[in-house]
């Protein structure tokens, strides 16, 4: 099957670790700028290793629902967690809008400390991925960073307010 596709994003922050990492564990700051553009609303966020984030996202009448599951918590340094689709119920499903796109996605977000500011990389990887959803998920690489992109430039307007 040869090596898994990797997405990576990578962002400094004119922050340091301990601002960015409050900006993506405590729920009221991380659902202002996770989803930019929709409502985000945070039904759980446990961060601890095996504790879930269940999160909703809306726009209009639809909503969609995302279920992680945290495998790895060091304060303030990593996040790892087991990311999926969900149904309403929290149950793990088949994207609905891409059925070839990955069951489960392990994500990895780690917060370098650089001379008072934060190098963000975070990494997205198939989890026990078929052929098919490796494929799927390797087509979809080169759009990725549209999503994620708009999220970050929140988060950057957030560390600084939280600095000022």
């Amino acid at each position: 099957m040869g090596e898994l596709p990797k997405y990576v994003l990578e962002r400094e922050f004119h922050a340091p670790p301990e601002l960015v990492w409050k900006a993506w564990t405590e729920p009221d700051l991380l659902r202002r700028w996770y989803g930019p553009g929709v409502e985000t609303t945070i039904h759980r966020f446990e961060a601890r290793p095996g504790g879930l984030w269940l999160l909703e996202m809306r726009w209009g009448e639809n909503s969609s629902y995302q279920r992680a599951e945290f495998t790895d918590v060091t304060p303030p340094r990593r996040l790892v967690w087991l990311h999926s689709v969900a149904d309403a119920n929290w149950n793990v499903i088949q994207n609905p809008m891409a059925p070839d796109w990955p069951r489960v996605l392990l994500t990895t977000v780690a917060f370098e400390e650089d001379a008072g500011r934060t190098r963000l990389r975070l990494t997205w990887v198939p989890h026990e991925a078929s052929e098919v959803e490796i494929a799927g998920f390797r087509d979809a690489l080169p759009g990725m960073d549209q999503g994620w992109s708009a999220g970050m430039e929140v988060l950057s307007k957030i560390t600084a307010d939280l600095q000022a």
